[in-house]
C-alpha cells in the first residue's frame, strides 16, 4: 500500500493524499506538480519516472490513513 507522504521532498509543499497533484516514483519519492516539471518528471533520488500518485479518498483515506512523516528537509 502507498504511504501517500505529506509533502514534496524538493519544495514542501503539502500534497494532502485526497487532491491531485503529487508525483511519485516506484520507490515512492514524493513531488508536487511544479517540481515534477521541474525535474523533467524524473526522480533526482532513483532516477526513475515520475508519475501521478493516485488519490485515496473518503472512506479508504479513513481506515488507511496517509503518512504525517515530512520528507522535505526543512520539515520539522
Amino acid at each position: 500500500m502507498l504511504e501517500m507522504r505529506p509533502d514534496c521532498e524538493r519544495c514542501g509543499r503539502d500534497l494532502p493524499a485526497d487532491i491531485h497533484g503529487a508525483f511519485i516514483c516506484s520507490l515512492e519519492c514524493t513531488f508536487c506538480a511544479d517540481c515534477a516539471d521541474k525535474l523533467d518528471e524524473r526522480c533526482p533520488n532513483c532516477g526513475g519516472d515520475l508519475l501521478d500518485r493516485p488519490l485515496r479518498e473518503g472512506a479508504a483515506l479513513a481506515k488507511f490513513p496517509a503518512s504525517a512523516e515530512r520528507r522535505h528537509p526543512g520539515a520539522r
